[in-house]
């Protein structure tokens, strides 16, 4: 019986988004899986930014996409993800946010938390393209992704249905388990424009 992958659906949704030679964001960084599969996508042209608070991350990552070959696109920085506006000026056509902590890190006290969360979220949006897109992985096995995912769930309800379509994608019968928030921007909305 096939289960769903959903690290399989993030790709695919943003796959839809992006194109080559576009510039994206990594918000969570962790050990660079997200950061690699955006660096790929957007190819030698493209532009990637991501974020950790975690020096292990940055030297993992670093590692991770050397030995895969990356393209030399990327921008892996130490600082909080809620920073993003002092990094990044021009529009980005996707964002990934995987919340929680550094998988591997055996430092599970080391989180994302609401309070930078929820800046970063809706940095993220103010920066995204028409027709961009961010995916939210949230985390509720715990008690801080479990109140990140309530959080962001009632702000993207807030959010117009003229400039944005957030979807929630979750397994139903297993609530401890990893779901996320697709936002997706109108092609007719501005830059800038929440």
């Amino acid at each position: 019986m096939a289960m769903v992958e959903l690290t399989e659906l993030h790709k695919y949704f943003i796959s839809r988004h992006i194109s080559e030679g576009d510039t994206v964001v990594d918000f969570t960084m962790g050990n660079g899986n997200d950061t690699l599969y955006l660096s790929r996508a957007v190819g030698e042209s493209g532009r990637v930014f991501a974020f950790d608070v975690q020096q292990e991350a940055l030297v993992s990552t670093e590692a991770h996409l050397e030995k895969e070959g990356a393209p030399k696109n990327y921008t892996l920085i130490c600082a909080s993800h809620h920073r993003v506006r002092e990094f990044v000026t021009e529009p980005i056509r996707a964002g990934m946010f995987n919340l929680g902590y550094l998988p591997r890190s055996g430092r599970k006290a080391v989180t994302t938390m609401r309070e930078t969360t929820l800046p970063a979220v809706k940095a993220a949006l103010e920066l995204l393209a028409p027709d961009g897109a961010l995916i939210v992985a949230i985390y509720p096995g715990h008690e801080e992704g479990r109140l990140e995912g309530e959080m962001l769930r009632e702000y993207f309800s807030t959010l117009s249905k003229y400039r944005f379509c957030p979807s929630e994608f979750r397994i139903l019968n297993s609530p401890d388990s990893p779901y996320f928030f697709l936002v997706e921007k109108s092609p007719k909305a501005k830059f800038g424009e929440i």
